[in-house]
């Protein structure tokens, strides 16, 4: 039987990966509808290559040469660096200093781009839709191999890892297929307000305990009620991103952002 943890380890990864794979979707299909399907698609396949190779020499490397403790201080910075990143946009996006991010815009800037570039075409592949697609499937693909590698490692359960990424990978595909049009119906800034929690408070909770890396006996510390910690930590995140959101505009001075205004856009 399937725990909860293991279940929350693939609602996590399948989480994160979405908002990553739904971006890269807009992309892809910016460049196929306006530069042609086979360079987009031919970018793509190459991305996809290049980070399962990506994937094997990280995977492998992390999981073979750090002890435990100094592999949860590695993936927990790593992992709290991301959501941190993730927590900033949505605190700004929230309070109103950043405009939020919407894939409507997104797909008309990449179209508009496309329409405009120089036509390139070598053995029978546009340049420009190639490396776009290339590009933008890459990036966006390497934070999700991060992301999936470090809860796979820390969590000592891969296989749901990898599960909850592949998941997402196939919905957004399938999704992308049957609508040929960016997901903008998805509510991704509340999405990436979610995500950046979840990876701000794994990550502390890996990170502190990997700092027994350098303690005499060089084992992991211990958190007082265990994996509830995580619970702790994801409410003091939540706790922290609201005051943010409130007293942001003011010392910046602008409009504060009415609670409708708020995470949930």
């Amino acid at each position: 039987m399937v725990s909860g943890a293991s279940w929350g380890l693939v609602a996590s990864t399948f989480t994160a990966s979405f908002v990553e794979f739904v971006e890269a979707l807009t992309i892809v299909l910016a460049m196929g509808v306006t530069r042609g399907w086979r360079s987009a698609l031919a970018g793509t396949a190459a991305a996809l290559l290049a980070l399962v190779a990506f994937t094997v020499v990280t995977g492998y490397a992390l999981s073979t040469w750090l002890p435990e403790a100094l592999l949860q201080l590695v993936v927990g910075t790593l992992l709290l660096i991301f959501g941190l990143q993730w927590l900033r946009k949505a605190v700004l996006r929230s309070s109103g200093l950043k405009a939020l991010h919407d894939e409507t815009e997104e797909y008309a800037a990449q179209t508009a781009a496309a329409r405009q570039a120089e036509s390139k075409r070598r053995f029978g592949i546009d340049t420009f839709a190639f490396v776009v697609s290339f590009k933008g499937v890459f990036l966006e693909g390497v934070e999700v191999v991060f992301i999936v590698i470090t809860f796979g490692l820390s969590a000592g359960d891969m296989q749901y890892a990898v599960l909850g990424a592949v998941a997402a990978a196939v919905i957004v595909l399938v999704a992308g297929a049957i609508l040929h049009r960016p997901l903008a119906m998805i509510p991704e800034n509340t999405l990436k307000y979610g995500v950046g929690l979840l990876l701000a408070s794994f990550g502390a909770y890996w990170a502190v305990e990997g700092l027994g890396v350098f303690t005499a006996s060089g084992e992991s510390l211990s958190w007082p009620g265990s994996d509830w910690a995580i619970l702790g930590l994801l409410a003091a995140w939540i706790v922290i991103s609201r005051v943010l959101v409130v007293t942001l505009p003011r010392i910046k001075g602008a409009p504060v952002a009415t609670p409708q205004e708020g995470m949930v856009r």
